[in-house]
């Protein structure tokens, strides 16, 4: 199966559904979807055949798994649209081209909205297999960050620091069992349009839970947005200061946490996942990985050209009115290309994602495609953690 063309028909009923949103999504710029943070308890992510997952949207929402499969998910959209997650999807291998689809060509109304591309794109990274779960061990040797052994270190909960003239703010996480001299993952975690940080830091998309103590995290805080989204907290980047944002929150945790500085990672949802396509970009050099969820970029979005290289795990329904699958798919493209991969894929875990085969050594590029809207899928939590934990 090709899977860059692999956008799913719909039926004549579902486009009248899907047309009479035109109006929601004309107030929505493309790459900033009005979201919350996910609500819903991201540590248990299984849904049980029967069972119905609590929505965590601006207007709810629900979603219900069928037996047998892993595709549930917790409703995070603007709509909180309802879907059903169908079993066995995306089970298979499968193929898809290199040159991918250009993210303006294809998808539900509301993409003539996208931001013009802006500068030109970098290249780089490749393929691992699968992992385990909780505090596995780091492979390779840690690269130890100057706050190692520094015993006075800040507390969880709300910080600010200074960025240009203004005062930025996140939330940081510190292990309950913190060692000033062990070398620690660093995770940021993007919320979505309209979101906070205080949302993301209640459950880092289910990542805390899984970390076993081996990992800081930081939730930061967008910025009030302009025009359409004036007044909801974004990551417009705009002169490229979320980027600049991120490198002084990273250069203050390495400075007063012991931070292993090989293996810092970004994750986020929607405009937090499109977000996090940036951060693997512009700081391909300083990231090792990252987890972008129902977004798109980084091309037309980020604004340096890539830097470095980063390993990749993307998820995205099939049935997404808020971010069209078919930006996924253009981001998925994007990095198989930039990571020297083929067009060649092999199923991994969970059952619906593929790793393209090929790719530079130790940055694989995983998609996972799925059987529903705009949402953080139900595997998400334990795959992206587990991804994180390979490296």
């Amino acid at each position: 199966m090709d899977v860059g063309t692999s956008m799913r028909n719909t039926k004549p009923a579902r486009r009248a559904a899907r047309s009479r949103t035109i109006s929601l999504l004309s107030t929505l710029v493309l790459c900033h979807c009005s979201e919350d943070s996910p609500s819903t308890d991201m540590t248990n992510p299984t849904v049980n055949a029967g069972s119905s997952a609590a929505a965590g949207g601006s207007a709810g929402g629900g979603v219900t798994a069928a037996a047998g499969t892993t595709a549930g998910a917790s409703a995070v959209g603007t709509a909180g649209a309802q879907s059903n997650a169908a079993a066995g999807s995306m089970g298979g291998s499968s193929r898809a081209g290199r040159s991918g689809m250009s993210p303006g060509t294809a998808g539900a109304a509301g993409m003539s909205m996208m931001m013009p591309p802006r500068a030109g794109m970098g290249a780089s990274g490749a393929p691992a297999s699968a992992a385990g779960s909780g505090a596995m061990a780091p492979s390779g040797p840690a690269t130890p960050s100057t706050g190692c052994g520094k015993t006075d270190v800040p507390p969880s909960g709300s910080t600010m620091i200074d960025v240009d003239g203004m005062q930025r703010q996140y939330m940081v996480k510190v292990p309950a069992m913190y060692d000033a001299n062990t070398p620690h993952r660093l995770v940021f975690a993007w919320h979505g349009l309209g979101g906070t940080s205080m949302q993301i830091a209640s459950n880092y998309y289910g990542l805390a839970s899984r970390s076993a103590n081996s990992a800081i995290f930081i939730a930061a805080q967008g910025l009030p947005g302009t025009g359409q989204q004036s007044g909801l907290a974004s990551w417009t980047n705009t002169g490229d200061r979320d980027i600049t944002f991120t490198r002084k929150m990273l250069d203050w945790a390495k400075a007063n946490y012991c931070i292993d500085e090989k293996r810092v990672f970004s994750i986020g949802m929607s405009n937090g996942g499109m977000m996090s396509n940036v951060v693997g970009c512009e700081m391909g050099d300083s990231i090792r990985a990252i987890v972008a969820m129902s977004g798109g970029g980084p091309k037309g979005y980020a604004m340096k050209a890539c830097t470095g290289q980063t390993a990749v795990w993307i998820s995205h329904g099939n049935k997404d009115d808020n971010v069209p699958f078919s930006y996924g798919q253009a981001s998925r493209d994007y990095w198989a290309k930039a990571n020297h991969c083929t067009t060649m894929t092999a199923p991994v875990m969970p059952a619906n994602c593929i790793e393209y085969q090929g790719c530079d050594a130790g940055f694989p590029v995983q998609f996972c495609e799925f059987d529903g809207g705009h949402m953080v899928p139900s595997f998400a939590g334990e795959a992206a953690w587990n991804f994180f934990a390979k490296f």
